[in-house]
């Protein structure tokens, strides 16, 4: 990893930010991302009860005909030892929990990624949101039985892969004196109002705006589109995230083989190299798929335990 400033910083967050609405995915030289036919799955929720009995928590599934142990990592606070429920040839991994509806603090949620962390080290794991519990063991390979097919179709599809984050920003004002520079309407009708002193600068000033604004829009898609190039063969597919303030341009996230991960850890410099001090680049991973896995296990309240 080259220590240049103008070279991408790689770094790996404690928590994730997930979309709660899917986002166009680009996939590799036109070729169709066959995971983003896998449909949202729900199946029967499970009832929770106004006590805290037992229950467990789901973290992800794997591809194993073999019962697992993991070690005492699990979310609570308490050690639990995190193990696998199987179904056939998959499993699900989970610990003991009360059930009850997990808080998301900051304590739970690096207990949840440690977790698929760990395991994803020697499995591709297809993670579940935070707080997925159900009641008992039995109920967890119900589950497997009943939306076996699109687990397997999407293990298969995400096997060897990893997921980056890529956040890009710049120096929104720094952009700005470029433009007033180099765009030749923008650089004259400032130098007007400069010039002129206009007494009805509010209206000259507002029409300036409009011009920065439609430039910064036409740069910004520009900086990404090169970005997009410059990593599309390194990766598998990608997805945009909503950009986060006024400095950010890009947020993506991107699918990758795990053996190509030098590979793309390169390309993101060599990038990062081309626009030296304009962008500042920083991605996260490796991770799970979060952004191109879609099957979610629904959990509702209820009033009675069964």
């Amino acid at each position: 990893m080259s220590s240049d400033k103008q070279a991408a910083t790689r770094a790996k967050s404690p928590t994730k930010t997930r979309k709660k609405s899917p986002a166009p995915v680009r996939p590799r030289n036109g070729v169709p991302v066959l995971v983003e036919s896998v449909p949202a799955t729900s199946v029967p929720p499970v009832p929770i009860s106004e006590g805290r009995d037992e229950g467990r928590y789901v973290y992800g599934v794997i591809q194993s005909k073999e019962s697992i142990t993991f070690g005492r990592i699990g979310v609570g606070g308490a050690g639990e030892l995190v193990y696998s429920v199987n179904h056939g040839d998959i499993a699900a991994v989970v610990s003991k929990t009360s059930v009850f509806i997990f808080d998301p603090t900051r304590e739970n949620a690096l207990a949840h990624e440690h977790v698929i962390e760990s395991v994803m080290k020697q499995y591709t794991i297809i993670p579940m949101s935070f707080g997925t519990v159900f009641r008992t063991d039995d109920d967890i390979r119900e589950v497997l039985k009943s939306i076996y097919p699109s687990l397997k179709d999407v293990l298969k599809q995400m096997e060897g892969k990893v997921e980056f984050g890529l956040k890009v920003t710049w120096e929104r004002d720094q952009v700005i004196d470029e433009l007033k520079h180099e765009d030749e309407e923008i650089h004259r009708f400032h130098s007007e109002i400069t010039r002129k002193h206009l007494q009805s600068t509010y209206l000259a000033r507002m029409q300036l705006g409009r011009m920065i604004d439609r430039a910064l829009q036409e740069r910004s898609a520009q900086y990404v589109r090169e970005i997009y190039e410059a990593l599309r063969n390194t990766s598998v597919a990608s997805r945009d995230n909503k950009p986060i303030g006024d400095k950010m341009i890009m947020n993506a996230a991107f699918l990758i083989e795990r053996e190509r991960e030098e590979e793309f850890d390169a390309a993101v410099n060599r990038v990062a190299r081309k626009f030296g001090n304009r962008l500042n680049f920083k991605y996260t991973g490796p991770w799970p798929p979060y952004n191109f896995v879609n099957i979610r296990l629904k959990l509702e309240r209820g009033g009675t335990s069964q």
